[in-house]
């Protein structure tokens, strides 16, 4: 255990956090992810899913988006900036249906850019992207109370999912439009940074003209071992309890590191070197947690994997990628973001399937 600056206690031993994070005596009630959105650990659970199964139903719609998107990306490209902008194109209409009245379309695009989806850096924007989130806010409400009065035979977007999930008795059109929008952040936000750690850590790590020697799938695996986005994972003790040597009493706050899971010595063969190839080696790896464990882990994991593999597969089909600026330390804010870096993506004509990059 190491106290954290913020209070409470960090679990360090690997076995000690895998305790923390599956045993049912931690997680007796509802996971904070949610806040107080939603009354029932059992209506959080009947949200997680439905969003969970709307992505994955929707993932064709993925895959044409990001042919379109790849396409029309820029040989130069300055990143995590791109990335952004290119998983939420190839996300929007499955979060919002284009459909959607053009005011409250308007503000979701603006939402994007203007610091309510991604964190704004610095504090006059962050003061603007309040005003900007009031306003989205608001018109989603409608939005939520339109749909209600008039609802949809099969969920065409997320609120729509969310909609089904969530009886009017129990979550107000406020609340659904807020939750609404913690659930856009939460896709479209771990998806894109894992993105960019993916290409910028792959290009670091590749340097020759040849195609990349691994397949997307195991870049995405190792990026997100090496650079998971969460930083902790949080529990509350429900009653007092002994962990690690040390007393705690109920409402403490313990947490556990994926990046310290991670990097454990003597639980994964060169912790602190990028390897993609060990995925593919038995007894390569430890204690892996990029998206949590246990009851409370994200449901969508699965999906974010696939649209995660499929991002880069596209990216790196048919082309080269070589990176400028690029710098392994990460930007602590939401999570763990990469610095600025510039992509620089050329086309390859010619070879065969199996020497395309990223296959």
């Amino acid at each position: 255990m190491f106290r954290l600056p913020h209070g409470g206690y960090c679990v360090r031993d690997a076995d000690l956090a895998q305790t923390l994070l599956r045993s049912p005596e931690y997680h007796t009630g509802k996971s904070g992810f949610f806040n107080e959105l939603l009354p029932t650990r059992d209506a959080q659970v009947e949200v997680g899913h439905a969003v969970r199964n709307f992505l994955r139903a929707g993932l064709p719609r993925y895959r044409v988006e990001l042919t379109l998107a790849v396409t029309a990306l820029p040989a130069v490209s300055r990143w995590p900036a791109a990335g952004n902008t290119l998983v939420h194109r190839c996300l929007a209409d499955l979060l919002l249906d284009p459909r959607s009245p053009a005011r409250t379309k308007g503000l979701t695009d603006r939402a994007m850019r203007g610091g309510v989806v991604f964190h704004a850096p610095r504090a006059w924007q962050r003061a603007r992207a309040e005003f900007l989130r009031a306003r989205l806010l608001t018109a989603v409400t409608e939005e939520v109370r339109h749909r209600r009065e008039h609802p949809a035979d099969q969920p065409r977007d997320m609120l729509d999912a969310l909609l089904a999930a969530c009886p009017p008795a129990e979550v107000t059109d406020r609340t659904l439009a807020e939750l609404h929008l913690m659930m856009y952040r939460a896709i479209v936000v771990p998806v894109s940074a894992s993105l960019a750690w993916s290409v910028l850590l792959g290009c670091l790590h590749h340097t020759s003209d040849a195609p990349w020697p691994w397949p997307a799938d195991q870049v995405v695996r190792e990026a997100l071992r090496y650079r998971p986005i969460p930083w902790l994972l949080d529990r509350t003790v429900p009653h007092a309890v002994e962990l690690g040597g040390l007393a705690f009493r109920p409402g403490d706050l313990l947490s556990a590191s994926p990046y310290l899971m991670h990097h454990e010595p003597g639980r994964w063969t060169a912790p602190d070197e990028f390897r993609p190839e060990r995925w593919a080696e038995p007894g390569e790896h430890g204690s892996y947690v990029p998206f949590g464990a246990g009851p409370y882990i994200c449901a969508g994991a699965a999906v974010a994997q696939t649209l995660l593999t499929e991002s880069l597969t596209a990216l790196t089909r048919d082309a080269r990628l070589t990176v400028t600026g690029g710098d392994t330390r990460a930007v602590i804010s939401e999570g763990n973001v990469s610095r600025p870096f510039v992509l620089h993506r050329t086309p390859c004509h010619g070879g065969t399937e199996h020497d395309r990059g990223g296959r």
